[in-house]
C-alpha cells in the first residue's frame, strides 16, 4: 500500500501542475471556465495533501516508523526536506489554492492569478525533483518507469 500511495502522490503531482497551469491561464485570459478548473484543482490538491500527511506519519520514512528519534532533524538534509520544508511549503501552496478558489468563484481574476502564481512557485520549489541532490537515488520523473 505504501508504494501505491507514493506512486499516486507522484502522479498527482503532474495532475496538479497541469490543473494549476490551466487555471492560471484561465485567470489571465479572464475566462469563466476558471470556476470549474479551480474546483478540480482544489479537489486534487486536497487529496494530495491527505496522502502526503499519511506518508509523513506512516510512510517508509514516517514519524511512526521510528525514524528521526535518533536523527538530529535540522542537520540531516533528507529528513529536514521531507519532514519540514516539503510539507510546510505544500501546506502554504494549498492554502493559497483554497483562497484562490474563493476568488475564482466570484470571478476576481487578478487576485486568483496572483495567488495561483505564488502557489505554483512554492510547489515547484518544494517538489522533490530527481535532479535535486537532497532527494537521493531512486526518484524518477514518472513513477514506476
Amino acid at each position: 500500500m505504501e508504494t501505491g500511495l507514493l506512486h499516486l502522490h507522484s502522479v498527482l503531482r503532474w495532475v496538479i501542475l497541469l490543473l494549476l497551469l490551466v487555471t492560471l491561464f484561465s485567470a489571465i485570459a479572464k475566462k469563466t471556465t476558471i470556476r470549474s478548473s479551480s474546483l478540480w484543482l482544489l479537489i486534487s490538491a486536497h487529496i494530495m495533501f491527505v496522502i502526503g500527511i499519511y506518508q509523513l506519519i506512516a510512510g517508509r520514512f514516517g514519524i511512526m516508523n521510528g525514524r528521526g528519534t535518533d536523527i538530529p532533524l535540522m542537520k540531516d538534509t533528507f529528513y529536514r526536506f521531507f519532514w519540514i520544508e516539503h510539507p510546510l511549503m505544500m501546506f502554504v501552496a494549498i492554502v493559497l489554492i483554497t483562497i484562490a478558489r474563493g476568488k475564482a468563484k466570484v470571478l476576481n481574476y487578478k487576485a486568483t492569478a496572483w495567488l495561483l502564481f505564488i502557489a505554483l512557485i512554492l510547489i515547484l520549489a518544494a517538489v522533490p525533483w530527481p535532479f535535486r541532490e537532497v532527494v537521493g537515488e531512486g526518484r524518477n520523473w514518472f513513477p514506476g518507469m
